[in-house]
């Protein structure tokens, strides 16, 4: 029933929020407009939020391209398309800052306001009876408040790379933690709900924005400052380096445009320079989509509903008029 709730809100938001005669001499003005749709949850709500604002505030018809952070890099440098790439892993894809510095492309927002986290945690429950365990040197000096057990990445993911380095550089083994290795981001994310469900301790890695830190109200563990130069070295496979200690920086996530496309669409350029959501507000949307099994466009139609206090700011005079009745 909610699934074919959420679909009638849907199709009733998105094709009724302006009459169609608008729509179509609005089209003529804005024309095609192309934008990644990266296959994970949290690009695939600002896609569809950013998708309806074009659609029905400026009147663009918009087409999403399947995508991924690498691959939309390497798009935007052969073939100058997408228009649009939103959700970009600055770091995890070094051509994009090549085709940034030849004047391809430019960086219009931080579409993840704070940056995506990475770090270790412990349940808020526990942090609250504990305070001492939000840090590292109380948590190693005592590991069984924690469960003794600490809950490290899959093989084959950058935070696996990382977090042994530190696991070292801790000495987990000296203090007697154990280092659990998931085999999957699935039976990572189960351990940590099936704790906080009983209200048992636990401690290990996640990151952010994500369904779980939406749903699961976590503190993270104070490891120290960071170290650009020590994280860097940590997170490559080859590092040599005796094992140091660093907390995870903030990971910076953009959104891009052509510089064709800024220089022929000025308007939807300073509009994608204002869609950007903070890790407590991708958390939430991301914990409600999960809970409601909900799809990224019935997220986005339920995130538009609720929060047009917010998006209503990122529209120009002319866009906010068409969108009024869904300004409240």
């Amino acid at each position: 029933m909610k699934k074919i709730l959420f679909s009638l809100i849907s199709t009733a938001v998105l094709f009724t929020a302006i009459p169609s005669t608008a729509n179509a001499a609005a089209h003529s003005k804005c024309g095609e407009v192309t934008i990644t749709e990266m296959n994970w949850a949290s690009s695939q709500f600002i896609t569809e939020v950013s998708k309806f604002l074009m659609e029905q505030g400026y009147g663009c018809k918009v087409t999403k391209v399947p995508s991924a952070t690498v691959t939309a890099a390497t798009s935007l440098a052969e073939t100058g398309k997408p228009d649009i790439a939103t959700e970009m892993w600055y770091n995890s894809a070094p051509v994009y800052a090549k085709i940034e510095k030849a004047g391809k492309v430019k960086t219009v927002a931080n579409v993840f306001r704070d940056g995506a986290v990475e770090a270790w945690w412990i349940p808020k429950y526990l942090a609250e009876s504990n305070p001492e365990l939000t840090k590292i040197d109380a948590i190693l000096a005592n590991p069984a408040a924690v469960g003794g057990r600490f809950h490290n990445c899959p093989e084959g993911w950058g935070c696996r790379v990382a977090n042994d380095h530190y696991v070292k550089a801790w000495d987990f083994k000296g203090k007697n933690m154990e280092v659990f290795n998931h085999g999957s981001g699935e039976t990572l994310a189960t351990s940590l709900g099936e704790a906080y469900e009983s209200k048992k301790p636990w401690f290990g890695y996640y990151w952010g924005p994500t369904a779980i830190l939406g749903k699961y109200d976590m503190v993270k563990v104070d490891v120290g400052p960071v170290n650009e130069e020590i994280h860097k070295c940590a997170s490559k496979k080859d590092c040599t380096d005796t094992p140091k200690k660093s907390a995870y920086p903030a990971a910076k996530v953009v959104t891009g445009v052509t510089n064709a496309f800024a220089k022929s669409h000025p308007d939807i350029t300073e509009l994608m320079s204002k869609i950007s959501f903070t890790n407590a507000q991708l958390n939430t949307v991301l914990a409600w989509k999960k809970d409601n099994s909900a799809s990224a466009e019935e997220a986005a139609v339920s995130y538009i509903q609720g929060n047009s206090d917010v998006w209503s700011q990122w529209l120009n005079p002319a866009a906010k008029k068409k969108l009024a009745a869904l300004i409240k």
